[in-house]
């Protein structure tokens, strides 16, 4: 989820970008203008949960990982890559991915690694999870694919991780869309500590810090409970029913995933050590570099994790053509909340 000094940064860079926030209906947003228009398609509305599955998963070995993941669309239409955050998987692009295929967009949505049917490739591979190495799961994903550039589209991790790739790689990046904004972890940052309120939307940071944390996520009944209750928290509006959940939930059954999701958040808050093999791409990412590619910017009003403001906390970390929203009493999920505010994003970045 969101670098929690970048949340803690006071609003009002002076960036000339207004926001406005608008109630309504769950799918609508509010837009920031700049001087580049989008000219995409205006994609239909949905409600969410009109659509609830995926075809036949896919698989495919690229760098470390044999890679499990859904694919919608024409073979040959331009590729959209969306990447899920924690606690989810693939289906909180379940309902965004249609709307982007019905318009000729090829839909890849990957399980990141430790979670649903990915998994790697040899049983020696230290089950590390630092921001670098999930971004270069998904450059070997589109090498393995012959996927030359695509938009890359995500929330929570998978944001962080569209935003490492723009960052590092932007001639792999037709345009970005980035909720929550600038996710790059910065570790030597997170050392400091943040405002109160912040450090308490954070418990369960500190509580996989603990040994009683480490005990929990070990047990998949206890984790799974775990990842639950995240959900009603950052999503207060959504009312999701126990299939929506357990759909999910299967993907939190690898037997990965305990030692992946405690190694990033322990690591993001510097209390272990990252694999040397990434130091080099860290480093760079510590610099805090800009994104250069077209960029669209969503901001869930009732996500706990979201910057006050309108985008300005983060503003000045995108250089190229710029759109900012905030979605309307949407919470931290949401592409699965807001399906076709998400997928009109994607359009829009696509043709700024």
């Amino acid at each position: 989820m969101i670098n929690r000094r970048t949340f803690s940064r006071a609003v009002g860079l002076g960036t000339g970008v207004a926001a406005v926030s608008l109630s309504g209906p769950r799918t609508n947003a509010s837009a920031a203008t700049t001087s580049h228009q989008p000219g995409g398609a205006a994609v239909p509305a949905i409600a969410p949960g009109t659509h609830n599955g995926f075809g036949p998963i896919k698989q495919v070995e690229a760098g470390l990982l044999d890679v499990g993941y859904a694919e919608v669309g024409p073979a040959h239409g331009p590729v959209v890559i969306c990447l899920h955050g924690w606690p989810y998987d693939i289906h909180s692009f379940v309902g965004v991915a249609p709307l982007l295929a019905d318009l000729g967009y090829r839909v890849i949505v990957p399980y990141l690694r430790g979670h649903g049917s990915t998994s790697f490739l040899s049983r020696n591979t230290p089950r590390t999870a630092e921001q670098s190495a999930v971004a270069l799961d998904i450059i070997a994903l589109m090498d393995a694919l012959k996927i030359d550039k695509a938009v890359l589209a995500g929330f929570d991790w998978g944001s962080r991780t569209a935003d490492i790739i723009s960052a590092l790689w932007p001639e792999r990046v037709k345009a970005l869309v980035s909720t929550g904004g600038y996710l790059i972890t910065n570790v030597k940052a997170q050392l400091e500590p943040a405002l109160p309120g912040v450090e308490h939307n954070w418990w369960y940071q500190w509580y996989f810090a603990t040994e009683r944390g480490k005990k929990t996520m070990e047990n998949v009944d206890e984790r799974i409970t775990l990842c639950r209750y995240v959900w009603t928290l950052v999503s207060p509006n959504w009312n999701f029913d126990d299939a929506t959940f357990e759909r999910t939930a299967q993907a939190f059954t690898n037997p990965d995933y305990a030692a992946v999701v405690l190694y990033n958040y322990r690591w993001r808050i510097g209390l272990i050590e990252g694999e040397h093999r990434y130091d080099h791409y860290e480093k760079l990412l510590a610099a805090q570099p800009p994104v250069h590619v077209p960029t669209v910017t969503l901001d869930p009003a009732l996500d706990p994790f979201t910057p006050a403001g309108d985008g300005s906390a983060y503003r000045d970390h995108f250089t190229g053509p710029y759109l900012h929203r905030t979605v309307a009493n949407i919470g931290h999920n949401l592409p699965q909340e807001a399906p076709t505010a998400f997928a009109q994003a994607v359009v829009d970045a696509d043709h700024l």
